[in-house]
């Protein structure tokens, strides 16, 4: 654990931080309640968002210091994308995964995919376009919590893996992560792509059945940031090495299967996501329920939130969300804008400022090829990265 005496001291100790109603704001909550923001000189109040527009918004114009953010927006917010324009940076991402795409009932039925399939994303997203190709008259919507997100990314990739195309054969509209299964239940969405733990409480509310989780579209894919204003960093270097090593070090706790037991309870407090256990328990244990009456699958990387280097920053994952942006804005993003943004918006540098402070390894380069490994592999000496595997898509989509 890093001595205070060898950090420069902080700019300001009194901070607010924002965070949405969702399992991966596990690392900021468990800073809070494990004592890592006082260690670190930190006086931090928690601030829950109703949607992540509010989240960016109250970053940006400075009601809060920093905010759980969708990893694309510090790019796209920094283009202008969005509705408002703010320059935004990361130091450090908060977990890879956490998502899943969950499909009501009836939706789910008329597909007829058999139990057990949910691990197999292909074989959904072709059911999809054959009860699409049953039905034609029929309109499908589907929700996700923004435009620029992981969310909206791996809904379209699935889609697209099928053979459905998500701009043309489904609706796609955006909805508050908390919204989605009221809004399932009543008929209004047919389905839905969010984190957890909303998944997990339409399964065990009885409203729908995951359809594929998010690790099965992208294995280990970026998904939280640690996001502040450009500004913000610039006036407060020290601070916010500070808030990223309080951070870091609750990760590092997070994988602990027993601290991850500890932090349901917490999380479910009133204050924090006022929701059972039970309903938390799933994606953070690894033994996920992707339907009422099945017993649950093991899908043991659900969450990471410190192993294969999850809080780096890799550049090559910001490239690769600019890109998947372009193709919602229905334009192209050229290398050079995209690779400017990147390299303002990513940070890996921040990031290996404080595992230096831990004294723990980095990755020594920004870099790094996706699509490629099946298992766990080694980047470098003493780097250890997890699979990474895409979904196979279907040409021509």
């Amino acid at each position: 654990m890093t001595n205070n005496k060898q950090l420069p001291p902080p700019e300001k100790s009194s901070l607010t931080v924002g965070f949405m109603r969702l399992t991966d704001s596990a690392p900021l909550i468990m800073a809070l309640e494990g004592g890592f923001f006082a260690r670190y000189g930190l006086d931090v109040e928690l601030v829950r968002e109703v949607s992540w527009a509010n989240l960016r918004d109250k970053l940006v114009v400075g009601t809060l210091d920093a905010a759980h953010l969708l990893a694309p927006l510090p790019m796209m917010t920094s283009l202008g994308a969005g509705g408002i324009r703010a320059n935004l940076l990361t130091g450090l991402s908060l977990s890879l995964n956490g998502n899943a795409i969950t499909l009501s009932h009836a939706l789910w039925e008329r597909m007829g995919v058999g139990a057990g399939c949910q691990t197999d994303g292909l074989a959904s997203a072709r059911a999809l376009r054959r009860q699409l190709d049953n039905e034609p008259d029929q309109v499908i919507t589907l929700a996700t919590v923004h435009s620029f997100s992981m969310h909206t990314f791996m809904l379209r990739m699935w889609l697209k893996a099928g053979g459905v195309d998500p701009d043309r054969d489904v609706r796609i509209i955006v909805l508050p992560p908390e919204q989605m299964c009221d809004s399932l239940a009543r008929g209004i969405i047919d389905g839905f792509c969010v984190g957890e733990p909303w998944n997990s409480v339409a399964v065990q509310q009885g409203i729908g059945t995951v359809a594929v989780s998010g690790y099965h579209i992208w294995n280990n894919a970026p998904e939280k940031v640690l996001g502040v204003t450009e500004t913000w960093h610039n006036h407060n270097p020290a601070t916010h090495l500070r808030l990223r090593l309080a951070v870091m070090a609750a990760c590092g706790e997070l994988t602990d299967p027993e601290q991850r037991k500890i932090a349901a309870e917490i999380l479910s407090r009133r204050q924090y996501l006022d929701l059972p256990a039970r309903a938390l328990l799933p994606s953070l244990t690894g033994e996920f329920s992707f339907a009422k009456n099945q017993p649950p699958l093991s899908v043991p990387d659900f969450h990471i939130f410190s192993r294969y280097q999850a809080g780096f920053p890799w550049r090559s994952h910001g490239e690769w969300l600019v890109h998947q942006a372009s193709d919602v804005l229905g334009k192209p993003l050229g290398d050079d804008v995209c690779r400017s943004l990147v390299q303002r918006c990513y940070r890996p540098d921040l990031y290996r400022e404080a595992a230096r402070y831990l004294g723990i390894a980095s990755p020594s380069r920004d870099y790094k090829e996706e699509g490629k490994h099946p298992a766990r592999w080694e980047f470098e000496a003493g780097i250890e990265l997890g699979a990474d595997m895409f979904l196979r898509q279907t040409p021509d989509v």
